[in-house]
C-alpha cells in the first residue's frame, strides 16, 4: 500500500490553526488543466483564495481535492483544486503558514493562451535614485474585501509607532 502524502494534513493543520486564532487563511494555488477556479482572476498561472468559513459554503479540504463554493463578484462560483497544486497556505493578517513546491507544467498550448490573456506589462525606464516600488499581489480572493493579503516579510523587525509630544 503506497504512503499517503502529509500535504493534506499539513494544509488541513494550517488552516484550523489560523480559525483557531481568529486569522483568515489563504491559499496561494498553481493553475492548469485539473483546477476549477475563475480564470478572470488567474494570473501568472497562480490564484490566491480565501478559504475562511465566512467566504466559503460546503468546503471539504480531503486528502486529494479542496472543493468549496465562494462569491466572485456577488456570483457563486464552484471552485476544485487538486491539492498537488497548492503551493501554499497562511494567515492574510501575518503571513505566517507554510509553503509546498508544485510541478509547474502546463501544456504549451495553454501556456501560450495564458500569454495572450495576460501579457506582461510594458515597463518603464528605472531611476537609480528611485526607491524600489511594492511588490505585486496576487488578486482573485473569493470575498469581496479588497485589502490584498500582506506579503511576508524576510527578516527584520515589526513596524511600529511611536507617539511625539
Amino acid at each position: 500500500m503506497p504512503e499517503t502524502s502529509t500535504k493534506p494534513y499539513l494544509i488541513r493543520a494550517i488552516y484550523e490553526w489560523c480559525t483557531d486564532n481568529g486569522f483568515t487563511p489563504y491559499i496561494a494555488v498553481f493553475v492548469d488543466a485539473n483546477t476549477s477556479v475563475p480564470r478572470e482572476f488567474v494570473k501568472n498561472n497562480e490564484i490566491v483564495l480565501n478559504v475562511s468559513f465566512d467566504a466559503t459554503s460546503g468546503l471539504d479540504m480531503g486528502n486529494e481535492w479542496i472543493a468549496f463554493s465562494a462569491r466572485f463578484g456577488g456570483i457563486s462560483r464552484k471552485i476544485d483544486v487538486p491539492i498537488e497544486n497548492v503551493l501554499a497556505i497562511y494567515a492574510r493578517e501575518n503571513g505566517q503558514g507554510m509553503a509546498f513546491p508544485v510541478e509547474r507544467s502546463i501544456p504549451e498550448t495553454q501556456a501560450a493562451t495564458e500569454r495572450e490573456n495576460n501579457p506582461p506589462p510594458k515597463l518603464a525606464s528605472v531611476d537609480t535614485e528611485a526607491p524600489a516600488p511594492a511588490p505585486a499581489v496576487e488578486e482573485g480572493t473569493p470575498d469581496d474585501d479588497e485589502t490584498p493579503p500582506p506579503v511576508p516579510r524576510i527578516g527584520g523587525k515589526k513596524p511600529s509607532l511611536k507617539v511625539v509630544k
